[in-house]
């Protein structure tokens, strides 16, 4: 009604300015004949959605500004580092961190682990840091949206736990503020689940590109990590506005590669691919115990918190205690760890640096994760696989040195390797390879090594450490749809009530309660069917809950041939996305 009212109101409003005619009048009739064709695009892309071009230019627009957002994420968190840590240069970090006194570069992280904690305990429910798990979520189960209010909370709490001194990466934290706002412009524009979705790629794909200065990679990682398919309707938008974000990158850091490599990165060929074979099948394990010693120090941390009631408020705090204890021997674990990284790249470590390295950084990630500190889990596992790699590469080439290239080579294709696997995304993970390095000559290497890490991996873990994330929460994406569409249906919206033409038996529906078989109004399908089944009946009553004066409520019944209509439907129209 408001939208017709307005609709009205322009118009008569045009025709008064025409009726006038004057040449006074002349601008501010064109004034109000273009608020109301503005007006009338607006309510057009509001109530049926918008067209092809138009969403191209919201991408673009989405693109742009989660660019920016992952730019002065960046540049934030270099600004604090620089202050708390009193230097320059905030790329070799971990060099002047040595020099610090033990006592503050302990104290950094502690201070920063207590406001993180008080800032999950008062602004999420259970002090869980969201991230691109929860970005992965909001794709399959709910249209392209995920929470705003724990989101932008989780984003500041990374922000400080990689200004302090956490050992984790900022991807994850970029990834889902970018998609909280595509989540934003979707509810703005009221999108469907298709427009959501693809609303919520591109948001991603300018955020990864923009933190990565990797245009292509970003939209890959968008399309094979986040929506999981790479339908044509999806990619144009998402490769604008990676793009976008790209350039928004490169106008405030410059056209230039995250890393460096050393001048000799040669492969002899075939000779030398068998190595490659079993340093991808080294690496694939490597991951796994990292993503492993994620999970199980997030169930430590569970444990411990219900056996002595810590305070969820101090568990990052305790988390912040160890890892400054680690910082004071190994300062490489604070941050990012991109300067460590560029070390192995260039090959300047020995070879037992190389595994200590490896050993304590995955340790110390485990404590960020599971003490709930934030950040993203990428940037750590390019710098496990660079230093995996080199090390192996050390062992290569000094067993033969007449067949092989440059260990190097090796920390290159271990930095993939590890990364893809932990990520689930060797397509898009070996282009972010390629690209924050610049040396596309030795892609046969580093495509065998990724390639055999993510089939070892993919086998010991629910593919990768996102949807391993989810299956604990009992959300079961990695099996596909046809396990997690049923959960997205609620039984009272697929129950016949009691006053349908074509209700249930209201005495079988007795009957059945009484032997307990019914299902709860508000739980799902996934739930439901399970009991349905166990029925071998063609209906199970639903019910309120049970109170203490009387049994469960009959409020309506499930019938398995409207539950399975609506899953068949689901599934095809799932399909027709995933194929467009």
């Amino acid at each position: 009604m408001a939208d017709g009212g307005s609709d009205g109101g322009q118009g008569d409003g045009r025709q008064g300015g025409g009726g006038q005619g004057g040449g006074r009048s002349g601008p501010l009739a064109l004034l109000r004949e273009a608020a109301s064709q503005v007006g009338a695009a607006w309510h057009l892309i509001r109530t049926r959605g918008p067209g092809e071009v138009t969403f191209w230019f919201i991408a673009l627009m989405v693109g742009l500004a989660s660019g920016a957002a992952a730019v002065l994420f960046r540049f934030g968190i270099e600004r604090l580092q620089a202050w708390l840590y009193g230097t320059d240069d905030v790329h070799m970090l971990h060099s002047h961190a040595a020099g610090l006194d033990w006592w503050w570069v302990l104290l950094i992280p502690v201070a920063g682990g207590l406001v993180v904690g008080l800032i999950l305990h008062r602004f999420t429910d259970d002090g869980r840091v969201r991230s691109v798990a929860d970005v992965i979520e909001g794709a399959a189960l709910y249209e392209g949206r995920v929470e705003r209010r724990k989101g932008l909370a989780s984003t500041f709490a990374s922000f400080l736990t990689l200004s302090t001194g956490g050992s984790s990466g900022r991807e994850g934290p970029v990834v889902h503020l970018a998609a909280i706002l595509a989540t934003f412009t979707s509810r703005l524009i009221r999108a469907d689940g298709i427009t959501g979705r693809d609303l919520l790629g591109c948001a991603v794909a300018a955020a990864v590109s923009a933190s990565f200065n990797a245009p292509i990679a970003g939209a890959l990682f968008a399309l094979e990590v986040i929506l999981r398919h790479f339908a044509v309707h999806a990619f144009a938008p998402i490769v604008i506005a990676s793009v976008a974000g790209t350039v928004v990158s490169r106008l405030a850091y410059g056209d230039v590669t995250e890393f460096v490599l050393g001048s000799q990165t040669v492969f002899q060929f075939y000779v030398e691919l068998p190595a490659f074979v079993l340093l991808g099948l080294v690496c694939g394990l490597v991951s796994v115990v990292f993503m492993r010693a994620l999970i199980w120090s997030e169930a430590l941390g569970n444990r411990v918190m219900s056996r002595t009631g810590l305070p969820r408020y101090l568990r990052p705090t305790l988390a912040g205690a160890l890892l400054g204890g680690i910082a004071i021997f190994y300062p490489h674990i604070i941050g990012v760890g991109y300067e460590t990284t560029s070390t192995a790249l260039t090959g300047q470590l020995l070879f037992h640096e190389a595994v200590v390295f490896v050993l304590v950084k995955i340790v110390a990630v485990a404590i960020t994760i599971g003490g709930r500190m934030g950040g993203g889990v990428f940037s750590p596992a390019l710098m496990v696989g660079a230093l995996t790699g080199l090390a192996f590469g050390i062992v290569a080439t000094g067993l033969f040195p007449e067949v092989s290239g440059s260990a190097t080579l090796y920390a290159l294709a271990g930095m993939g390797a590890v990364a893809a696997a932990v990520l689930g995304a060797p397509i898009s993970t070996t282009l972010i390879v390629f690209e924050l390095t610049g040396d596309w000559q030795t892609g046969l290497a580093v495509m065998v090594a990724v390639s055999l890490s993510s089939a070892l991996s993919s086998r010991l873990v629910d593919r990768s450490y996102f949807l391993t994330q989810l299956e604990r929460r009992g959300i079961h994406l990695a099996a596909g749809p046809q396990a997690y569409l049923l959960s997205t249906f609620r039984v009272a919206s697929m129950m016949r009530s009691m006053d349908h033409p074509r209700a249930a038996d209201a005495q079988t529906c007795d009957r059945l309660i009484a032997e307990g078989t019914y299902v709860l109004e508000d739980k799902t399908l996934d739930q439901a069917m399970p009991i349905l089944e166990a029925a071998n009946a063609s209906f199970i009553p639903v019910c309120l809950p049970a109170t203490d004066n009387g049994p469960p409520q009959l409020c309506g019944a499930l019938f398995q041939v409207d539950a399975l209509r609506a899953f068949n439907r689901a599934l095809a129209a799932t399909a027709a996305e995933e194929h467009s």
